[in-house]
């Protein structure tokens, strides 16, 4: 029986390279942005990566660009207010969206950081995928399919990446996989692949960046 939502194949050696290449070039920091007035021109192909706080994005995003401290890890959820944007050669725009979930938040610290998001999400013509981490632990939680619903009604492509792969045993890899599984099956935005990482080991870095590289 095909499965739904199969986990992407490792890239061949010449889209691994292609991958590797983009990043090589150099990633920069361009700007944080806390309104659409601030954003930087739509002229290059762009995606996001968003998730729940604590959920490795930061630490994600440095193993993919291969800086250790680009994007800037923070213990505290919620730390992170602004849209950070970040260059990957000349060709792409890596853009790290606030951690989402943060219970501690003022309500209209959370109000506000909704409305920006709507507004980057349904208002980036150059947007072309949104990469949503989940826990590899904790599969699909409440706070995700929000932001998986919002990703629907504003028409962008999203794909899930598993994080902290190397934290959970091979043999709840696979329960996980089927809860994932089934919750986005509910999401018509959803990309038919999963990508299963490690920022620690290394694992599927070569494939998310290759997928990158492949979009346009």
């Amino acid at each position: 029986m095909e499965i739904k939502f199969p986990l992407a194949e490792e890239p061949d050696d010449f889209t691994r390279e292609k991958g590797r290449l983009l990043f090589a070039a150099g990633t920069e920091f361009v700007k944080g942005v806390v309104a659409m007035d601030g954003m930087p021109p739509d002229d290059r192909v762009e995606i996001c990566f968003a998730g729940r706080s604590n959920v490795g994005k930061s630490t994600l995003i440095n193993a993919v660009t291969g800086r250790k401290a680009l994007a800037r890890a923070s213990n505290t959820p919620g730390r992170t207010q602004e849209i950070n944007f970040f260059t990957a050669a000349d060709s792409h725009y890596v853009v790290d969206l606030p951690g989402y979930g943060f219970a501690n938040a003022p309500v209209p610290v959370v109000e506000k950081w909704q409305r920006l998001l709507k507004a980057y999400l349904s208002g980036r013509a150059n947007l072309r995928r949104a990469f949503v981490l989940i826990d590899s632990r904790h599969g699909v939680k409440a706070v995700d399919e929000e932001i998986m619903d919002l990703l629907d009604k504003s028409a962008v492509p999203f794909q899930v990446v598993l994080t902290k792969a190397d934290k959970i045993k091979d043999r709840d890899r696979e329960k996980i996989l089927t809860q994932v599984r089934g919750a986005l099956a509910r999401h018509p935005a959803a990309f038919p692949e999963l990508v299963v990482t490690s920022s620690d080991k290394g694992e599927g870095i070569p494939t998310l960046r290759a997928i990158i590289a492949g979009i346009s």
